[in-house]
């Protein structure tokens, strides 16, 4: 599509093209375009093209996320030693890989998601990265179910994944305000709290206090 004329003479951008001129706006301006039609005019393309690709900038910002994401998982699937981790070495993999993917775009992930990410309210550009997300956790704790790494809890298991949510939106929110070297502390941060989760949902502790629990109750002496 890119290097093609249109009608008006114009050249018709790619998704990438837009996606790549919108994040060099927002780091050299420090805000939105103030309309899509200036944002056209200043890339020498009709709205069209623009809209062809996304019907607002939050729906591209929405794209520009959901790359991150979507390029992190399909470059992980293609990794046949990826394929042989424990469910656990798969999430720590997952989270390593897309905070390099977010350091290449700190600038912009910064201008986005600083003042906006909350874990109570999923902001409009966040939506399709967190249904990518949820689609990924879930497939990972099915995986961790049938391997046995992940305890099978009928009551409990339904919530995983927005706990794994919320858990990713810690690590984003501590990322950002991150000012060690290289981000040492977020890699520190995502290993022990990737290795609690996975204490406290595989075998082990909380199933003993379940187990005891049970047992008290059915010993009558709850």
């Amino acid at each position: 599509m890119s290097n093609t004329k249109t009608s008006s003479g114009k050249k018709a951008r790619s998704v990438t093209d837009i996606r790549q001129a919108y994040i060099d706006y927002i780091l050299t301006e420090g805000k939105r375009p103030s309309s899509v039609f200036k944002f056209c005019k200043d890339l020498g393309l009709r709205e069209a093209d623009f809209y062809a690709v996304a019907g607002s900038f939050d729906a591209l910002e929405g794209i520009i996320w959901n790359d991150f994401i979507s390029g992190t998982i399909q470059r992980l699937s293609t990794d046949a030693e990826y394929a042989g981790f424990t469910t656990r070495e798969k999430l720590l993999t997952f989270y390593f890989a897309l905070f390099e993917e977010l350091k290449l775009n700190r600038s912009f992930v910064l201008h986005a998601a600083k003042p906006r990410l909350r874990p109570e309210a999923v902001p409009a550009f966040l939506k399709p990265f967190r249904k990518s997300f949820l689609q990924f956790i879930n497939e990972l704790i099915n995986q961790g179910r049938q391997s046995g790494d992940i305890a099978s809890r009928p009551y409990l298991e339904k919530t995983y994944p927005q706990l794994f949510w919320l858990h990713l939106c810690f690590l984003l929110i501590f990322w950002m305000n991150d000012g060690s070297a290289n981000f040492e502390q977020t890699d520190a941060a995502i290993e022990k709290s990737v290795n609690l989760a996975f204490d406290l949902i595989g075998k082990g502790a909380v199933d003993s206090a379940l187990d005891f629990a049970k047992f008290l109750y059915q010993s009558g002496m709850n």
